[in-house]
């Protein structure tokens, strides 16, 4: 069976170092390595632009502008028009990008400076009347992998530049000005149309922020990512569709309502029912064979009424009515609509020590902030707000490396760990592995979204999956359900509710 390589993510310094050794191993140069990484860009812009007949490159210092040479010379070579500007002093690129460089001229190439550009674009009335607006597209190649603090003020008004001028965008390796480690915007960032990252995919390229700046990712191994990957291990990933389902087990020709699990959930405070009869619903449509809801009295009429599969019963705040429902179940979800009362914090301390695997979103996540505990039983579905007040941190911080915030909450909390938001992050503390959603869309920022996550979880455990497989094949459905919903209808009012239906469809589809 073939593998994957574009699956794995590694940090730019991991690259770095493994594909010098990559390149030994095949005997290559890394040279070549950079005109194979030239020509993947180029080729792409083919594919995308069959008729391309102008460009505009742009090209910094270092191996990423060595890239931007070679493509500017494969285009030129094609008959191609090609606009070059370098952004800094030509004459201090060394090495294998200054061979680039001096190839680049050999073909008859000229080399302008970003200084020309941002004078003569500053006199412009517009900015379509700018010269680097006169072509049909332009190759982001001015930052590599290796930028760590803020882009400096002259190559930020050349990222501004390029982002005015609403042209498509190829970017070579990663987005100038977002870490390639992080997927943080390190000051200001360019807006690409699409991305050829080499030999092994970034991890900062498919989480957070990166994904307003990323554009269509492609990967190019350029011939040596299998000795890559042999030589460099990693323990961050993305979700791979193919092998999410494999743990869901198939129903048995004799399986009874209580072989499929008893689900309790607890939430639905005065006035929030919604929340708690999303997370129920969803939980029973993915196959929970009993789902009993405790709501507020005054959120049990919705339940009832929305979904009567699901036994929803009034909690006054009886310890002992609950504690008879908690050792009925085999999986724990509270937080949905929970609120942060006295009522709520009874359900909560009672929750909080079971020894059963739970489900903690929403308000038990406030709640556990101020009464922390580490539990290896439970998973966790923060969103960045949620996270930074887990962790006593701020919203910006979390989002600064998110990579980092899921092992500190696991560090903190135990248990599976999911960081909801563009590119959502699963940790699986056990095997310290690093799980990534390339799915989902901005159709889901909406309310309700985490309820029917937080269901799905739990109605998943339910029927005998681990946390962890549970919980990444429950993410992985959860935005794919998303995308097809939003291509069907669109992203702009997107419902939580839209989702679940399709979530069921998935779901039994992988027995087909």
């Amino acid at each position: 069976m073939s593998v994957d390589f574009s699956l794995y993510l590694y940090s730019a310094e991991q690259v770095k170092q493994g594909e010098v050794a990559a390149a030994k191993l095949a005997k290559i140069s890394m040279y070549k390595l950079m005109e194979r990484a030239g020509a993947a860009v180029f080729n792409r812009m083919l594919e995308s632009h069959n008729s391309l007949r102008s460009m505009t490159v742009l090209c910094g210092g270092g191996n990423n502008g060595g890239d931007g040479y070679v493509i500017a010379r494969l285009a030129k070579e094609q008959g191609v028009k090609v606009r070059l500007y370098h952004c800094g002093d030509r004459d201090k690129l060394t090495g294998d990008a200054k061979t680039a460089m001096q190839a680049w001229i050999n073909a008859g190439g000229a080399i302008q400076c970003t200084e020309q550009l941002l004078t003569v674009s500053n006199r412009s009335s517009s900015v379509s009347s700018s010269p680097i607006s006169d072509n049909e597209l332009i190759v982001d190649a001015l930052l590599g992998t290796g930028l760590s603090g803020s882009v400096r003020p002259h190559v930020s008004q050349v990222i501004d530049l390029i982002n005015q001028a609403k042209l498509p965008v190829f970017s070579v390796d990663v987005p100038s000005g977002l870490c390639a480690n992080t997927g943080s915007v390190l000051g200001n960032c360019i807006k690409a149309t699409q991305t050829v990252t080499f030999i092994g995919c970034k991890k900062g390229l498919v989480t957070g922020q990166a994904r307003a700046y990323v554009g269509d990712l492609h990967f190019a191994g350029l011939k040596v990512e299998a000795l890559f990957a042999d030589e460099t291990p990693t323990s961050t990933r993305l979700m791979n569709e193919n092998e999410l389902f494999h743990p869901l087990p198939m129903r048995s020709p004799t399986a009874h309502k209580g072989s499929n699990g008893k689900l309790v959930c607890i939430g639905g405070n005065e006035g929030m029912a919604g929340a708690i009869l999303l997370a129920s619903t969803a939980a029973a449509r993915v196959g929970a064979g009993l789902v009993s809801t405790l709501a507020h009295p005054d959120s049990v009429l919705p339940l009832q009424t929305y979904c009567p599969e699901v036994m929803t019963r009034k909690w006054c705040g009886d310890t002992t009515f609950l504690n008879q429902r908690i050792d009925w179940s085999s999986v724990l979800l509270i937080g949905p609509g929970l609120g942060t009362n006295d009522w709520s914090m009874e359900a909560y301390l009672d929750v909080l020590e079971v020894e059963k695997p739970k489900i903690f979103d929403a308000d038990a996540l406030n709640l556990l902030a101020n009464h922390p505990n580490k539990d290896h039983l439970r998973v966790l579905t923060p969103h960045s707000g949620e996270a930074a007040r887990l962790l006593g941190k701020s919203v910006a911080e979390v989002e600064a490396n998110r990579y980092q915030a899921v092992v500190d909450l696991y560090n903190k909390y135990g248990g599976v760990i999911v960081l909801k938001g563009p590119g959502t992050l699963v940790y699986d503390g056990d095997s310290q592995s690093t799980y990534v959603c390339p799915k989902g869309n901005a159709g889901m920022a909406s309310g309700g979204m985490g309820d029917v996550l937080s269901g799905v979880i739990a109605g998943l455990v339910a029927q005998r999956m681990s946390l962890i497989d549970a919980t990444k094949l429950a993410v992985y459905c959860h935005s794919k359900a998303a995308d097809i919903v939003a291509k069907e209808n669109g992203q702009r009012g997107m419902l939580a509710g839209d989702l679940i239906p399709v979530i069921r469809q998935l779901l039994n589809h992988s027995f087909k």
